[in-house]
This record gives C-alpha cells, sequence and structure tokens, in this order.
C-alpha cells in the first residue's frame, strides 16, 4: 500500500531560547527535520508533506534543499497536534494508502521501526508507537493496553496511581489510512484545559466506532525528543557515539573515537584510518585505505584510497583527491582536482586548480584564484615541480614537466618542460649590514636620550 509522510515542525521552539525553527538546529551538522525526512524517506514515500509553523519561510528551503517534490503547508495557529495534521488534508488529497505521522524534532526514528508500524496496520486500522519509559516522567500519556489492543491514551495529570506506573508510553507518531485519519481528526475536542485538538484523542475515538488500534513498541532512544540547548547537544553526542561505533563495526580505525566529530552523510571506507581530532563536516567521501591525520578538517569532499591528509590540513568543498596523493600539515585544498601521486605536503593553498599527476607542490605555494571580483582556475600538469614560496597568478597552465623556481610570481602560462623564473635579481651589498646596523643603533640611541 502507498505511503505518505506527514512531519510536524510548526513548533517555536521557545526553551532553544533561539530566532531559529527549533527543528532546523543541527545534529551532526543536518537540521533536525532533515534527519526525520530521511528516516520517513526509506519506506519511499508516494508524498511528503512538512507542517510548518514559526519560521515556515525558514523551514521551506531546508526543505526544498532535501526533498524537492515535498510539500509544505503552513498552520497559522498553532491548535495541537491534530490540527497541525489536519493542515496535511489539501496537500494528500486523492491520496490512497497509509499516512504515518512523524515529528520534526525527533529525529533517531529507525526506518525499521517505520516498517513495523507500516506491517502492524494490515491488522489494526490504526497503529501508534510507544517505548517502555525508564523513568517514570509526568511529560508522556500511558498507553493503556488490553493485551494487544490499545484501549486509550491517559495523560499523567488524568492518569490514576495505577496507571502513572506504566512503563509503555505514548512517542506521538502514528500510521493510520489517510482517509480514516481525517475521519477521526474530525471527531476530536478541544475540550480540554489547553483548548487544543491532540492526535492522543485517535485511539479512544477508533474504539468507540469498533476499529481497532494497538501499538508497537520502540527503543526509547529513537523517541529522544528535543526541546531545549541541552537536548540538542545530547542527540549530537549520541549521534556521534552511534556514528563512530557504526564506523569501528564496519573496520574503520579510529585512534581516538571520542575526539572525531562526524556529519550526518559522512562515509568512510574499511581500513581507513582516522587519527584524532579530525572533523567531518557535510559531503565527505573517505575511501578504503586512506588516512585522515590529527586536526584536519574535511568538507564536501571525495578522498580516494592511499591518500594521506595532514595533520592540520583543511580540504574545503569541491575537493577531489585521486588515489595515493598527499596532502600535508597546514595545506588548504578548495574546489581542485589533486590526480594521482600528486604532492602537496606543507603551508600551501590550491584554490580552483587542476594539479597533475605526480607532481609535487613545494611549500608556501599560492594559487592566486580571486581577483576581487571573479574566481580564476589554475591548472598544472603531470609531473611539475613547484617551487617554494610560488605564487601562480590565475589563469594559468604550467605544462607537463616544467619547474617553477623558489619565489617566482607565474602570471604567464608555462611550456612543458620549462623552467619559470620571476623574481628579482639578488645583489649583495659589502660591508653594508655594519654600516645600517651602526646607523639604527645611533638613531636608537638620540630616541632614548631625548625621552
Amino acid at each position: 500500500m502507498s505511503i505518505a509522510l506527514v512531519i510536524l515542525a510548526a513548533g517555536k521552539g521557545t526553551r532553544m531560547n533561539s530566532d531559529i525553527p527549533k527543528v532546523l538546529h543541527p545534529i551532526a551538522q543536518t537540521p533536525m527535520l532533515v534527519h526525520a525526512m530521511r528516516a520517513g524517506g526509506a519506506l519511499s514515500p508516494e508524498r511528503t508533506v512538512i507542517v510548518t509553523g514559526h519560521g515556515s519561510e525558514m523551514v521551506a528551503e531546508a526543505v526544498r534543499n532535501e526533498d524537492e517534490t515535498a510539500q509544505v503547508v503552513v498552520q497559522e495557529e498553532q491548535l495541537g497536534t491534530a490540527h497541525a495534521v489536519a493542515q496535511a488534508r489539501a496537500a494528500l488529497e486523492g491520496f490512497r494508502g497509509n499516512v504515518i505521522v512523524l515529528y520534526g524534532d525527533t529525529p533517531f526514528i529507525d526506518p525499521d521501526t517505520l516498517r513495523r508500524m507500516v506491517e502492524a496496520r494490515k491488522t489494526f486500522d490504526l497503529v501508534m508507537l510507544g517505548f517502555d519509559i525508564a523513568e517514570v516522567q509526568p511529560r508522556y500519556g500511558r498507553l493503556i493496553m488490553d493485551g494487544d489492543r490499545l484501549v486509550e491514551i491517559v495523560e499523567y495529570k488524568d492518569a490514576t496511581e495505577e496507571q502513572r506506573d506504566i512503563r509503555f508510553t505514548n512517542s506521538g507518531l502514528l500510521a493510520c489510512d489517510a482517509a480514516l485519519l481525517f475521519d477521526l481528526i474530525d471527531q476530536v475536542s478541544n475540550d480540554n484545559a489547553s483548548g487544543e485538538y491532540y492526535l492522543t484523542e485517535l485511539p479512544a475515538l477508533a474504539n468507540a466506532r469498533g476499529l481497532s488500534a494497538t501499538a508497537i513498541k520502540c527503543d526509547e532512544a529513537e523517541t529522544l525528543g528535543v526541546d531545549s540547548r541541552a537536548d540538542l547537544a545530547a542527540a549530537d553526542a549520541e549521534f556521534q557515539a552511534r556514528a563512530r561505533a557504526a564506523l569501528l563495526q564496519q573496520g574503520v580505525t579510529l585512534m581516538a573515537p571520542e575526539t572525531v566529530y562526524l556529519s550526518a552523510d559522512t562515509v568512510i571506507g574499511r581500513d581507513a584510518a582516522i587519527e584524532p581530532n579530525v572533523v567531518f563536516g557535510p559531503g565527505v567521501t573517505v575511501e578504503s585505505g586512506a588516512t585522515i591525520r590529527a586536526f584536519s578538517h574535511l568538507e564536501g569532499c571525495h578522498v580516494s584510497r592511499g591518500a594521506v591528509v595532514g595533520p592540520y590540513a583543511r580540504l574545503r568543498p569541491g575537493t577531489e583527491l585521486a588515489e595515493n596523493t598527499r596532502i600535508g600539515n597546514f595545506v588548504e585544498v578548495k574546489n581542485a582536482e589533486i590526480a594521482e601521486g600528486a604532492k602537496v605536503n606543507h603551508l600551501s593553498y590550491v584554490g580552483d586548480a587542476s594539479v597533475g599527476a605526480a607532481t609535487n607542490i613545494g611549500a608556501g605555494t599560492i594559487t592566486c584564484n580571486y581577483d576581487g571580483v571573479m574566481k580564476h582556475k589554475t591548472t598544472i600538469g603531470e609531473g611539475v615541480f613547484i617551487g617554494s614560496n610560488t605564487m601562480l597568478v590565475a589563469p594559468v597552465t604550467i605544462g607537463d614537466g616544467a619547474m617553477t623556481a623558489t619565489g617566482t610570481v607565474v602570471t604567464e602560462d608555462v611550456e612543458p618542460d620549462a623552467l619559470a623564473l620571476a623574481r628579482s635579481r639578488q645583489e649583495n651589498k659589502l660591508g653594508y649590514a655594519s654600516k645600517l646596523f651602526q646607523m639604527l643603533k645611533a638613531k636608537k640611541a638620540r630616541r632614548d636620550t631625548e625621552a
């Protein structure tokens, strides 16, 4: 049966104390909402609807960046979870199938859990998701079960002492046939202290109509919600711990796992080695057998097999390192292709460039790629030797087998196998050093006397 996702992302998140909508705060450098979208996306939904409210334009932009087909609707007034889902009615017009309701601030739900909810829908009209809470807390509603049948959801404040001792609690996620879901929502009352419409009424409404409802169980960690900066930090730490453990299981060497920071989409191959204090920004792939040395920062780049990066290196977006390349200490590479066996070992910046195979870039080399208005490309051929402290003023091309002398400023193309030498001739003035020192010392003595 077809699946549609409705993801609730309208909350302001007052406790976050932020101008940024709560669901856009990042975990592993990816907005919480995107984590939820990816979890639901694993089920290949026919439609995805994001219900926004506070900061709807910012949320809509993040949604488009992740999935251009997702629809965004606005909940102008925040009148409860059932009211929020109701805003998706028009976007799901004509849809026939299961609707899964997710929350944009619950980023760790497992796709397998969602699949189990869909499977349970084959037997039950309404499926809720719950978990066994480790400690009794008043913030969660209790799932009152009779065997496999979910009788109702009772909020803590309304529960009896016996019901309050129940550990099976409501996560808020549900699965239901689309038509039935909106039919039930139409019957939800706002006769409560908040004057709002809540999804927690649905099981009782379903039972009153002779329909079947159940609740399946997941790990409490999957339902971890984020309401504050402290929650955000805890969620990020949880993600990092899981991601590091997964990499170790896959055969990646992490020399000091707790010091490595990963993004949600970081991909690292088996037998790659990651030294301490490495940060992976979004969009990084490291192939098997590569080594990322300590204190390096990578973002938007691809590192091929056998490459060695760092220590203290920075790879920026658009960097492509071929096999057995070397990027050394205090080297920055941006939007550049470094071909097989090439080396940029020391204190250099290579940006908007192409570096050929087996080329060696000397210490202190800079590709001067920006003229104050536009970026320009530097093309360096194969087997080239770039002398230390060379300035390559783009656009410029260095032919195969060419060489630049140390301290050269290259402003014109260099032919293959040629030597480029562009610096002032050195002239030694005999005896001038001692004369200069004497003059400077005398000048300093006069100044000290006058003071």
